[in-house]
């Protein structure tokens, strides 16, 4: 049985590599895990290029989602980037919240926040930090953020109620958070939920769709919506590693499958000056 810490070391692990490769060979991957497929290109990553604000330098083609562009970020707002990788996302954040805004990017790979910073560094962006730390327990005080962005990577972590706790305790009173993640609709073959390199890959990790939403509910989030989503099709190369010819017709027959899913909600308060939530 695989713990939690060990399932964390397994992805700090994978993720320290995945920090020293190019986007094409991440995005090339599932979720960067490695050079998984010869069928497709781009499992999980969404286009970024027309997205204002993109770095390419800084995208590792980790993501399943484009959050920064549904998560409402205005002029001056504090942002937090859950997962933040090379900078991808934060940079983006940094664009929306301008010169008076501030964006903390955290990632609890060192060698990830080292890639990052100096993506920050060459671009001068003095109003963007990365901290290491995990996103269960953030190296921030409670009600900084207004808005908390994060793409592929709650499904990275055991305890997603953890983290969902302290996007809680992060947010302002009437902040908001929209998160890209992967999730499930139905069961996945045993083989495949077991797979260390799918795990980390990002799709192992996943829960069941209805869970996801029901785990964010419980945390006492409000106004809770979906955003965007779309079906994400693991090729038989890659399921051949771990599944028969027969399981693998067997499952595409089934109906299961996985879905990127962008989703939206708000910490019940209000922010000063504006109205209540």
């Amino acid at each position: 049985m695989t713990t939690q810490e060990e399932l964390k070391q397994l992805v700090r692990e994978k993720y320290t590599v995945i920090a020293g490769q190019d986007y094409d060979t991440n995005a090339s991957s599932c979720c960067g895990a490695g050079g998984c497929s010869t069928e497709v290109y781009n499992i999980m990553t969404d286009d970024y290029s027309a997205v204002e604000g993109y770095n390419p330098d800084a995208d590792l083609g980790l993501g399943c989602g484009l959050p920064t562009q549904f998560a409402r970020i205005k002029p001056g707002d504090t942002v937090i980037d859950l997962g933040s990788g090379a900078g991808n996302d934060a940079f983006i954040a940094r664009h929306e919240t301008g010169p008076t805004g501030k964006v903390i990017g955290i990632d609890f790979t060192p060698a990830m926040i080292d890639r990052a910073r100096q993506n920050a560094e060459v671009r001068g962006y003095n109003n963007v930090e990365f901290r290491q730390g995990d996103i269960e327990h953030m190296p921030v005080a409670g009600n900084t953020a207004d808005v908390i962005v994060s793409n592929c990577v709650l499904n990275l972590v055991p305890d997603k109620h953890a983290v969902l706790q302290d996007i809680m305790r992060v947010l302002k009173p009437g902040g908001h958070f929209s998160i890209s993640d992967v999730v499930l609709n139905g069961t996945l073959p045993e083989a495949i939920r077991n797979a260390a390199e799918m795990y980390a890959g990002c799709v192992a990790g996943a829960i069941q769709r209805e869970t996801y939403l029901e785990l964010i509910s419980i945390a006492g989030f409000a106004n809770v919506t979906i955003q965007k989503e779309k079906p994400i099709f693991i090729p038989d190369d890659i399921l051949s590693q771990y599944l028969s010819a027969e399981e693998i017709a067997a499952f595409r027959l089934s109906g299961n499958g996985i879905q990127s899913i962008t989703v939206y909600a708000e910490k019940p308060g209000c922010k000063p000056g504006g109205d209540c939530c």
